[in-house]
């Protein structure tokens, strides 16, 4: 458990540019505080002590504005960015390395018992606003729109908008290709621009694709220098040798 609180701290890092230290991390992030205590919650939940998990979460749920029911279970390197608002129910399934923003709901559409909420697979960003609803899959890899609600599965790779919510970029290999080097480039909080067709994103798009197309050159120039340095090193190592007396 603390093994993963560490890296819930680490990874805030990486997506927020406004933390600056650790100790700002831990005394004004409520999302960090709200994911360290349900870490805990969680551990209570699994030992049977049900009432003392709902009750601490009914704490953090007031001191941080975030709800998540000690029954959900949560992958590693999980952040919540701003958070008030964000409501995760009792059967919710998150993966690693996703980021929810605030105002995000993982809920239920049934009052039966049993799986009634959303599974969202590894690297699932959900933009604020958007709701989730159901027990329905969202792929690893998707992203979903602010404010878009979602009833339905959502593919691995795919952007989902508007209400009901919609798919409007696959994860095909160009796709696939732009969404690397956006991250690469620090440009995939939402994903790459491929997944807003307009004018602009048509450009970026366009910008995405020779970056690409320029890095594999720079990559394959590397790859033949580092050979030639290396034939030319053993072209001297040869020379010498054959020099040495004897």
């Amino acid at each position: 458990m603390f093994e993963r609180v560490r890296e819930d701290i680490a990874c805030v890092f990486e997506r927020d540019p406004a933390a600056r230290t650790t100790f700002e991390v831990l005394t004004t992030y409520p999302g960090v505080h709200a994911i360290i205590m349900h870490r805990l919650n969680h551990r209570l939940w699994q030992l049977g002590l049900k009432w003392l998990a709902r009750f601490l979460s009914h704490l953090t749920r007031f001191a941080t504005g975030i709800e998540i029911h000690p029954g959900a279970s949560i992958g590693r390197r999980f952040f919540i960015d701003h958070g008030m608002g964000v409501v995760i129910g009792e059967t919710s399934e998150v993966g690693d390395d996703c980021t929810l923003y605030h105002g995000v709901t993982l809920g239920g559409t049934t009052w039966q018992k049993g799986k009634r909420h959303p599974t969202l697979g590894n690297n699932v960003v959900v933009g604020a606003g958007a709701k989730v609803l159901g027990p329905i899959t969202i792929g690893a890899g998707a992203r979903i729109g602010s404010n878009a609600v979602v009833v339905k599965d959502v593919p691995d790779a795919a952007t989902v908008v508007g209400i009901p919510g919609r798919v409007v970029g696959t994860g095909d290999d160009r796709s696939r290709r732009r969404e690397a080097m956006a991250h690469k480039i620090g440009f995939d909080a939402y994903g790459t621009s491929s997944d807003m067709p307009d004018p602009v994103a048509q450009a970026i798009d366009s910008v995405l694709d020779h970056l690409e197309t320029v890095d594999a050159d720079l990559s394959g120039l590397k790859a033949a220098l580092d050979a030639l340095r290396a034939d030319e090193s053993a072209t001297a190592d040869r020379w010498i040798s054959d020099k040495r007396p004897g």
